[in-house]
């Protein structure tokens, strides 16, 4: 060990000082090159549909919940119409219930109308049916259960 200027040790001065060759390449085989190099090469399989809007009838939903709050505009309804024409079960997830029938009524009759056409086969038409009878009495309310 060497005395330094300050008084500590240290080890700088007495490194052995190895000399080593770097190891020599092998060389490849062949059957070494088939593993780097595989013939097969496989592709990507890409799902189109992910990432999209899996739910059917969220642009319908949408305008049910304002179709609960306040009258739509004809192409609005239009729009709700025909995609309850196109598929009879959408009525069931759209957010229709028996308890905002009333006001589906009184804003947009026809829908109204629809809905309760579309709802004839299901197990709750009692309660939508009990709760159009026990909503108040207006022009609206009898136009829906005139048809």
């Amino acid at each position: 060990m060497s005395l330094h200027t300050a008084g500590s040790l240290t080890l700088l001065g007495f490194e052995p000082s190895f000399m080593r060759l770097p190891p020599p390449r092998l060389e490849v085989s062949d059957a070494e090159l088939m593993w780097i190099n595989p013939d097969y090469s496989p592709h990507l399989l890409w799902e189109t549909g992910l990432c999209q809007d899996n739910s059917k009838g969220a642009e319908v939903r949408e305008l049910m919940s304002k179709a609960f709050k306040g009258p739509l505009i004809p192409t609005q309804q239009q729009q709700v119409l025909a995609e309850l024409e196109a598929d009879s079960r959408l009525v069931y997830h759209c957010g229709l219930t028996p308890q905002k029938l009333p006001d589906l009524v009184e804003n947009n009759p026809m829908i109204a109308i629809e809905c309760l056409l579309k709802l004839m086969s299901s197990s709750q038409l009692n309660e939508y049916l009990s709760a159009l009878v026990n909503m108040d009495m207006s022009l609206h309310s009898m136009e829906v259960v005139n048809r």
